[in-house]
């Protein structure tokens, strides 16, 4: 008798293929399929349909899997996630969960009510320099932390149906999330076209953390001419950048500080400075899409709450609908103003509709998964 967990793997391009790939590497996986429409064009995969790892539609793989991870374009999210749900099977969708509100807000709705996981690829929760980043700052060794400012740039890849802050922004809002303990409040978002004039392709994001009194700077661009992805956290004593790009180095500590000191009756005196060293700690580093990858397969056969589950999806979805409101109505947009409503259409794509109120997410555990 086979025992194990079968997984279909909803879209097989860049990045779909990359989690085929991992998936068969994860203990407790018997099978890994291929699920694409497009699958005899696509280079190295037409061969699956052959060997019976291949199949051309959702609905024909459903009943051969007990879970899909789905790498399909945004917009098309929750129409398959609310497929597989609703046939039983558990899912993790890659970022952003959805393109709405209202669209995650049903997905996390539909998983309660069929009791299957559902679980968002925010994949920089599961990097090992961002946990010690995190690490950093929730044990104040920064000292008093004053903000966070991101940067995620590079020359392209231009979407086709989504501006530049769908595509990027979630990395760095999942990961400001995951670092703070928190979520914002609320959100300012300037943008501009400049090459194609549907879809912004240069971004910049204000996120405030009022219950900590914390700000978070997110700068997203296809239009730079060097890759960039840094993290800088300032804080009363240290800082600290995280450079995704350096691999050797992927966090370094900085002991450097402003200081401002009083004068004999008491008030503001001049602003000192303290420069001490540069440190570099070690970071364990696993490649986290096989890390995530593991979370979830361990997620169904436990019965546990995914780390990046439908709650955290659905706080990366708010501030990006909201930041696309700041972005058509040029002001600060709250983040409770972004209606996560009960039973919406979920398909919805930008431009966002809004409403007022706040999402209901509950927490129960999953049912474990396994065959015999």
């Amino acid at each position: 008798m086979e025992t194990g967990i079968r997984i279909g793997v909803v879209g097989v391009g860049y990045w779909g293929s990359k989690q085929f790939r991992v998936m068969q590497s994860i203990a407790g996986v018997t099978r890994v399929v291929a699920i694409d429409s497009r699958l005899p064009l696509l280079s190295g995969m037409a061969h699956l349909l052959a060997s019976g790892r291949g199949y051309l539609s959702l609905q024909a793989a459903l009943p051969h899997v007990d879970a899909v991870v789905i790498a399909t374009p945004p917009a098309t999210h929750v129409p398959v996630g609310l497929e597989a749900i609703r046939a039983g099977k558990h899912v993790l969708i890659e970022k952003p969960l959805a393109t709405t509100a209202a669209g995650a807000q049903q997905l996390i709705e539909a998983a309660e009510d069929a009791g299957v996981t559902l679980m968002v690829g925010h994949t920089f929760e599961y990097n090992g320099a961002v946990r010690m980043l995190r690490e950093l700052v929730q044990a104040q060794e920064l000292g008093e932390l004053y903000y966070l400012d991101s940067a995620r740039l590079n020359l392209g890849l231009y979407q086709s149906d989504v501006n530049v802050i769908f595509d990027l922004a979630p990395h760095d809002i999942s990961i400001a999330n995951h670092v703070l303990g928190s979520t914002p409040t609320s959100v300012h978002a300037w943008g501009a076209r400049h090459v194609d004039p549907r879809f912004e392709d240069v971004a910049f994001l204000s996120l405030a953390y009022d219950s900590i009194g914390v700000q978070a700077h997110i700068h997203v661009s296809w239009l730079e001419p060097r890759k960039v992805r840094q993290i800088t956290a300032v804080g009363s004593k240290k800082m600290a950048v995280y450079d995704d790009t350096a691999a050797e180095e992927r966090i370094r500590v900085h002991d450097k500080a402003a200081l401002r000191g009083t004068d004999s009756v008491g008030s503001p005196g001049q602003v000192s400075y303290h420069h001490g060293p540069v440190t570099s700690p070690v970071v364990t580093f696993d490649e986290p899409l096989a890390v995530q990858a593991g979370h979830f397969v361990e997620c169904l056969t436990t019965g546990g709450r995914p780390r990046t589950d439908g709650a955290s999806g659905l706080a990366v979805v708010q501030v990006i609908e909201a930041a696309q409101l700041s972005l058509e109505q040029d002001r600060r947009v709250l983040i409770e103003e972004v209606v996560p409503c009960a039973g919406g259409p979920g398909v919805t794509v930008i431009p966002m509709s809004v409403g007022r109120g706040r999402a209901r997410v509950a927490g129960e555990q999953r049912h474990p998964v396994g065959r015999s």
